[in-house]
C-alpha cells in the first residue's frame, strides 16, 4: 500500500465491532442454532427468512451508500466496481457443495463461528471443514491456473 492508501487508524477495530454486532445479532435471533436452520430448510419456520431479509436491506444501503463516501477499498486502494462472474461449473459446483454442506450442518459460515459463542464446540469439525473445502480449492484453482487448463485462469 501506498502513503496516499494507508488505512485508517479505526478500520480494523471498527471491522471487529462490526464481527461482534453480527455474531450477536446471529445469537440474538437464534440463527447460530442448526435446529432453526434446518427447521427453516424444511419449510418449518420462516424466521430465517425475515433475518436474511434484514441483513439483504442492510447490506445493500451499506454498499450502493459506501460509493458516495469512498470510491476505494480501504486495504487494496482498488476501486469499487461490480465483479460479474460467468456462470460456469465451478460456481455451480461449489454453489452445489456450500448447499448440501448448510443442509447437512445446518449452518453456513458466518453463523458457525458464531455459534461456538452460544457453546456449540461440536462446530469446530464444520469449521475444519470449511477451512480443508477453502484450501483444497484454492490448490485445485492454482494448479489448474499452472497447467492453463483452468476456466477461472482468464479471470
Amino acid at each position: 500500500m501506498t502513503a496516499e492508501h494507508e488505512q485508517h487508524p479505526l478500520f480494523l477495530p471498527l471491522v471487529f465491532v462490526g464481527g461482534l454486532i453480527f455474531g450477536f445479532g446471529l445469537g440474538f435471533s437464534h440463527m447460530a442454532q442448526p435446529e432453526i436452520v434446518l427447521n427453516f430448510l424444511q419449510f418449518e419456520d420462516f424466521g430465517l427468512l425475515f433475518v436474511m431479509f434484514g441483513a439483504a436491506v442492510v447490506t445493500g444501503i451499506t454498499v450502493f451508500g459506501i460509493k458516495r463516501v469512498r470510491s476505494e477499498a480501504p486495504l487494496t486502494g482498488a476501486v469499487y466496481t461490480r465483479r460479474l462472474k460467468q456462470l460456469d461449473r465451478n460456481v455451480i459446483l461449489g454453489g452445489g457443495i456450500f448447499g448440501v454442506g448448510w443442509g447437512l450442518s445446518g449452518i453456513c459460515p458466518g453463523a458457525a463461528y458464531a455459534s461456538l459463542g452460544i457453546g456449540n464446540v461440536v462446530i469446530l469439525y464444520g469449521i475444519a471443514g470449511m477451512f480443508v473445502g477453502a484450501y483444497l480449492q484454492g490448490y485445485w484453482r492454482s494448479a489448474g491456473e499452472e497447467s492453463g487448463t483452468s476456466p477461472t485462469a482468464a479471470d
